[in-house]
């Protein structure tokens, strides 16, 4: 994922880099929160995380035709 934010040029796209970053940071913060605390509640957001994930690798997909420039 990295190596895609860094050759996508984020300051003309920065949707994929946004989606990314916030999925990353929501997904693995909520496991290691839960992990480390104990706090189960946090379970139910884990999930939005993956789908930003997913949403990211959506976007790239979406708009390889303008990366191909």
């Amino acid at each position: 994922a990295i190596v895609a934010m860094v050759a996508l040029h984020w300051t003309r796209r920065p949707l994929p880099v946004v989606l990314f970053l916030a999925g990353i940071l929501i997904f693995s913060g909520t496991l290691y929160t839960m992990a480390l605390t104990g706090h189960r509640w946090l379970g139910a957001i884990t999930p939005i995380g993956g789908i930003l994930l997913l949403a990211g690798w959506a976007s790239l997909w979406i708009i390889r035709p303008a990366l191909a420039d």
